[in-house]
């Protein structure tokens, strides 16, 4: 997690893996073990050699430990449930909750195909019937936490096919737990056709999400390609499963195709191609248009740290 800044369905308010990390062991190419941090809240002093290890991918080091901070869990959480016409409508309807001021601790997309994988694997799930779903996560005391709920159905309210509150704890949990199976739920929508991982993890600003949302679904039309859309909309990161039947050699030229669009996409939009899941040797390829010149000034530092080369070769496009 450290070494690829992983994150999940609550970095909305709480921050990814580098937000915790306050000191790392780190073993170097050449055997030398560094510090790189404190038990200190703050330091001026020098390079912040901690948030260049996170990410990094295993490319300039070996975490051995990690010294982290930790928070206090809610006093109470709240789950709004809001479907949408599409899912253009409901990135627009992120995009208005946060312009109000209000920061969910989680904030979900799930398109109508994740929602029929969903129902096949849990029939009991009390989901919308119709359109896209955001589930909105708000937590806090009693008081903030029901506020911040009301606030949201208020304000999506106007774009919004339907709008509830989940009724109890257990449903809460029910969802959630569905939630984090979707991905690999996916053969129950159509057993002949398997998940492929890529063009699956990109995060664009949040006032361009629904634009991001419109032209992926434009793409896997034209490619005329099964797709999901879900993920951790609330900080701009989504995940497009795309399907296919692995037999079929058409479908794997047009799988390709269509994820080098949403992943170009991303990048004019002012996004990543990698979010959360990382780069490795799938999507090196884009490191050079996300990041130009400074592509190089990461390939300086790994020259430095890593001069033979011998740490996680070939990863990142360095």
């Amino acid at each position: 997690m450290i070494a690829y800044n992983a994150s999940g369905m609550r970095c909305v308010k709480y921050g990814t893996t580098r937000h915790y990390v306050r000191d790392l062991e780190v073993v170097l190419a050449d055997g030398t073990v560094i510090h790189t941090g404190s038990k200190m809240l703050k330091s001026a002093a020098g390079y912040d050699l901690t948030q260049l290890i996170v990410g990094s991918e295993g490319t300039l080091g070996i975490v051995t430990k990690a010294r982290l901070k930790i928070a206090p869990l809610p006093k109470t959480r709240k789950l709004v449930i809001a479907s949408f016409e599409n899912a253009e409508i409901a990135g627009q309807a992120v995009v208005k909750t946060f312009s109000h001021g209000v920061i969910p601790s989680a904030c979900e997309i799930l398109d109508r195909v994740s929602l029929q994988v969903l129902k096949r694997y849990d029939p009991n799930l009390v989901l919308p019937s119709e359109g896209d779903v955001i589930l909105f996560e708000v937590d806090g005391t009693e008081s903030s936490a029901r506020e911040a709920a009301e606030q949201i159905m208020k304000v999506c309210t106007p774009l919004a096919l339907s709008m509830r509150l989940a009724e109890s704890e257990k449903e809460m949990a029910d969802i959630w737990a569905a939630r984090k199976l979707v991905g690999a739920a996916v053969s129950r929508l159509d057993p002949t056709k398997s998940r492929i991982y890529v063009g699956e993890d990109v995060g664009v600003p949040i006032k361009r999400i629904p634009e991001l949302l419109k032209r992926a679904q434009e793409i896997a039309e034209k490619f005329n390609l099964p797709a999901m859309k879900y993920g951790h909309i609330g900080d701009g990161n989504l995940h497009f499963a795309l399907f296919i039947d692995v037999l079929n050699k058409d479908e794997w030229d047009r799988l390709n195709k269509a994820a080098d669009l949403i992943h170009r996409t991303a990048i004019e939009l002012g996004g990543t191609v990698s979010s959360e899941h990382g780069i490795g040797a799938a999507r090196a390829k884009y490191m050079k248009a996300q990041w130009g010149p400074a592509l190089e000034v990461m390939r300086a530092i790994k020259n430095v740290l890593d001069p033979k080369g011998i740490l996680n070769p070939g990863k990142l496009g360095l």
